[in-house]
């Protein structure tokens, strides 16, 4: 067992019996290669099991770990202690979404406005095989750096317009939308666009690039909302249909 030890502060809140939030803190040792999934888990395993938190594939992969750490929405298991400068570590669950209990969070409401820009591709019915695009073509270039969304809600929990405005899209369904609308093969481009082309759709966006600096997977879903409103103007005056 490691002589190091740190003070942890972790979010504690069970709506259904507390009446109003707390911060408990715990001291646990430090072990090499220690993430902060790790940091939960011990203190779930070895001093309180009532602590509650979201977690499975441990290889940043998922995204259900995404936690409020240290005032930045992160990964918990891709966010190593050593890696946050010593000192207390914070942790709370992720903003803007309801809580269930302690770090874990409802994401209904990030899921709800995914499903808003029906983020699944829908071929054209006349086409029987396949549509194939040339790798040569560039037409895929910029999509492709937009798919490897893993919609852990980090963006939306960094971003200030969903904070302010519930009804807002968000950033990781505005991506998505894009990475569906920019597709030639797509049948229903159009619909998107007008499905995100709302006051709480891609006009919310102030372009802050909160979302950008917390995605880890280094995606910058503002490229995409930017390119979402060029698209919509192109689609006033007939240009894009």
């Amino acid at each position: 067992m490691s002589s190091q030890q740190i003070n942890v502060k972790i979010f504690r809140y069970d709506p259904e019996q507390d009446t109003a939030p707390r911060f408990d803190t715990y001291t646990i040792p430090v072990i090499k290669n220690m993430a902060i999934l790790d940091v939960v888990f011990y203190v779930q395993n070895y001093i309180d099991k009532s602590l509650a938190f979201r977690c499975s594939c441990r290889i940043g992969m998922c995204g259900s770990c995404a936690m409020y750490i240290n005032g930045r929405p992160r990964l918990a298991c891709r966010t190593q202690v050593s890696a946050l400068g010593g000192g207390e570590i914070t942790i709370m669950p992720l903003p803007n979404l309801p809580i269930i209990r302690d770090l874990a969070t409802d994401m209904e409401p990030f899921f709800e406005k995914w499903k808003k820009v029906k983020p699944y591709y829908v071929g054209k019915p006349e086409l029987k095989d396949p549509v194939v695009v040339r790798p040569d073509s560039g037409e895929r270039e910029f999509i492709d750096q937009m798919l490897d969304c893993i919609t852990c809600g980090c963006c939306y929990g960094a971003c200030s317009m969903v904070a302010t405005n519930e009804e807002y899209l968000g950033p990781a369904a505005l991506n998505r939308a894009y990475t569906l609308i920019a597709d030639k093969r797509d049948s229903i481009r159009v619909q998107r666009i007008k499905a995100v082309d709302r006051s709480y759709g891609v006009w919310r966006c102030h372009d802050q690039f909160n979302c950008a600096e917390v995605c880890p997977k280094n995606l910058v879903p503002t490229k995409s909302i930017q390119q979402l409103k060029k698209r919509s103007v192109l689609h006033k005056f007939g240009v894009f249909k």
